[in-house]
C-alpha cells in the first residue's frame, strides 16, 4: 500500500511499563469491555484502519464482512501482542507500526476507522482527527469507545488536576480530562449514535470511568 511520507519514528510511542500494565489490566476486564467492544465494531464492513490497536483485543470481534483491518500500533511491546492477535482473528488484520498524527496510509483508502480507548493518549487529538478523516473516503464512518471528563464539577476538578500532573506520566500519555465527542465534532465529522456509559458500572466512579460510544461520519 502506498504510504504518507512521514518524518515520525518507527516506535512513536516508548512507554515500556505502562505497555505491560496494560496488557494485563486490559485482559483482566475484558468480561466487562469485551460486550463494549463488539457493539463498537457491529456492523462494520469493507477496509477498516484501527488507530491504537494496543494489545489487539478489538480482532476478535470484527464482523465478517471487514475485509480487512490495518492496525496502526506505535508502542513495539504492545504491537508484538496485538501481531500474535492478528495471527487468531477471523478476518485479515495486517498489524503495522505508526502515529495517530501521521497516519502511514494514503487517502481516502478506508471504509471506517476506529479509535477505542485511544484518544486520551495520542499527542495531539485535532491533528489524529485530521488524518482519520484524511484517510477514510467521502461518508466513511468512525466508531470511538473513549473514555473522557466528567459531568460533575468535583470530578472534573480531579481530573485536571491529575492531568496536569501525575497521570500522563504514569499511564503512557493517558489524559482522564479530554472531551473526545466535542473534539470529533470539532473535526468536522457528523455525529451519529452514541451513548454515554460508567466503566465500571458499579462502585465507586474512577477519574477513568466516564465513557462514550458511538458512530460519526466524515461528511
Amino acid at each position: 500500500m502506498p504510504q504518507r511520507p512521514t518524518a515520525v519514528p518507527k516506535d512513536a510511542v516508548h512507554h515500556p511499563w505502562f505497555a505491560r500494565f496494560y496488557a494485563r489490566i486490559s485482559v483482566a476486564t475484558e468480561p466487562s469491555v469485551g460486550p463494549l467492544r463488539a457493539e463498537l465494531l457491529a456492523g462494520l464492513t469493507g477496509r477498516v484502519i484501527e488507530i491504537g490497536a494496543g494489545n489487539g483485543l478489538n480482532f476478535r470481534h470484527y464482523p465478517p464482512a471487514v475485509s480487512e483491518v490495518v492496525a496502526i500500533e506505535p508502542e513495539s511491546m504492545l504491537r508484538e501482542l496485538a501481531v500474535t492477535a492478528a495471527a487468531r482473528a477471523d478476518v485479515p488484520v495486517d498489524v503495522v507500526p505508526g502515529a495517530a498524527e501521521a497516519l502511514p496510509v494514503k487517502s481516502e483508502a478506508f471504509d471506517a476507522a476506529v479509535v477505542s480507548l485511544v484518544l486520551c493518549s495520542v499527542r495531539s487529538v485535532p491533528r489524529a482527527l485530521e488524518e482519520i478523516r484524511r484517510v477514510l473516503r467521502p461518508g466513511g464512518e468512525l466508531r470511538f469507545f473513549e473514555h473522557g471528563r466528567a459531568p460533575g464539577r468535583a470530578m472534573g476538578a480531579v481530573q485536571g488536576g491529575l492531568d496536569r500532573t501525575v497521570w500522563p506520566l504514569l499511564f503512557g500519555g493517558c489524559h482522564v480530562g479530554r472531551e473526545p465527542l466535542r473534539a470529533i465534532e470539532d473535526a468536522g465529522f457528523g455525529t451519529g449514535a452514541y451513548r454515554r456509559l460508567l466503566l465500571p458500572d458499579r462502585g465507586p466512579r474512577l477519574p477513568t470511568s466516564y465513557c462514550v460510544l458511538g458512530s460519526a461520519r466524515r461528511p
